[in-house]
């Protein structure tokens, strides 16, 4: 008989902690690594179509390690194969170590039984035999991604190399102008990692370590959501996943933690930065009410006139808090916080610094606050912005 491991106890501050320093605000990042480095700490980075400040997959180092180059994130990310894209969480950038463990995944859509978008005869071998003479190449250089202007109307040639790309025959080899570039999956995955010889429970047994890793700390609902697997996969192995069982303070839920997490005590330098609404810190929204006390929606599909905090209200992070949100736009060089929320007079410093970092990064010399919603605290917003500003400029 199995002897079930001791639970450890944690506060609901110690396990916040735990958090943020498994996903890379609280220490001192690792910046010899670099956007390499913290695709393999959070082992994925999610894409999006939506670019107000920069896309979200360029967003995501640049809230953990500063300002780094944009060329330099998309370089990183795309050079010497050091990546590739799949569902994970949503569409994700993932480490390319990580292919073999994405076999499960392949595997059930090879054996999917029904599909939205119907395959026309003899396209899906055109397009195999197109990438093998003429790859890489983007679906239009195929032959066109859509048969009209509507978004979700795709061409069978992109039904073709997108259901290539769920069974693992194609990969996708980077983003030109926010399309991807198809490749033959032979070409582009190093030979030694090409195989889907990993039975399925290896397959979940090391993506359910990975998202405790990933977390630090969390439930079975979150460990399940960060590669998108289901409940039921995600108990039938996690007692041999490594992870151990916690317990934490005003949780109410079974909890396990990587055991790594555990050993130290979480400490160090925190991170000020604007978080994308796509950054797996709050993915979850049940995760980030419970462990932030903080009720986060991306409003971008959301009808304008229902909307409360912004098109793409970015989270501030601060002191290991999130402490308001600000939906920004860039005009020329001048970034826009056309609305802001702040969590009490406290956070003006915090928010204010997190602006001028970003507007730095993105190449913007001036920035203007439009609507606070508390409407006495914007005029010392925009005099801390002004003052902040002033300061990087000097």
């Amino acid at each position: 008989m199995t002897t079930a491991p001791p639970t450890t106890d944690l506060s609901a501050d110690e396990a916040r902690r735990i958090v943020l320093r498994a996903q890379g605000f609280l220490g001192t990042p690792d910046r010899r690594a670099g956007v390499r480095g913290v695709l393999r700490h959070l082992g994925a980075v999610q894409l999006d179509t939506i670019s107000v400040l920069a896309r979200s997959h360029e967003l995501i180092p640049y809230a953990r390690l500063g300002a780094v180059g944009r060329k330099k994130v998309e370089k990183a990310y795309w050079t010497d194969t050091h990546a590739f894209e799949y569902w994970s969480h949503a569409a994700c950038i993932l480490p390319i170590e990580e292919w073999p463990h994405f076999a499960f995944r392949r595997r059930a859509y090879r054996s999917r039984p029904h599909w939205n978008h119907q395959l026309p005869d003899g396209t899906y071998d055109q397009v195999i035999k197109q990438l093998r003479t003429e790859g890489p190449l983007t679906a239009t250089e195929l032959g066109g991604a859509k048969k009209t202007s509507e978004w979700w109307d795709w061409s069978g040639t992109k039904v073709a190399v997108e259901r290539a790309l769920m069974y693992g025959e194609v990969v996708c080899v980077e983003r030109r102008g926010w399309k991807r570039v198809y490749d033959l999956a032979e070409r582009a995955v190093p030979a030694e990692l090409l195989h889907d010889e990993l039975d399925d429970a290896e397959c979940l047994r090391r993506l359910v370590r990975l998202a405790g890793q990933s977390l630090g700390v969390g439930t079975r609902a979150d460990i399940a959501d960060y590669h998108r697997l289901k409940g039921e996969q995600v108990d039938a192995v996690i007692a041999d996943s490594g992870l151990v069982p916690v317990t934490v303070e005003g949780w109410g839920k079974p909890a396990w933690a990587d055991p790594a997490a555990l050993e130290t005590s979480p400490r160090g330098r925190h991170r000020t930065t604007l978080l994308s609404p796509f950054d797996s810190l709050i993915w979850e929204r049940a995760r980030t009410e419970r462990i932030f006390g903080f009720t986060h929606r991306l409003e971008a599909y959301v009808p304008r006139p229902k909307r409360v905090y912004g098109y793409f209200a970015m989270p501030v992070l601060a002191g290991g808090r999130l402490v308001g949100r600000v939906d920004p736009a860039r005009e020329g060089g001048t970034l826009v916080a056309r609305q802001v929320t702040l969590d009490g007079p406290k956070a003006v410093p915090a928010v204010a610094q997190a602006l001028v970092e970003a507007a730095s990064w993105v190449d913007c010399t001036d920035i203007r606050v439009e609507r606070v919603d508390a409407p006495d605290l914007r005029e010392p917003l925009a005099k801390e912005v002004t003052r902040a500003l002033s300061a990087t400029l000097l």
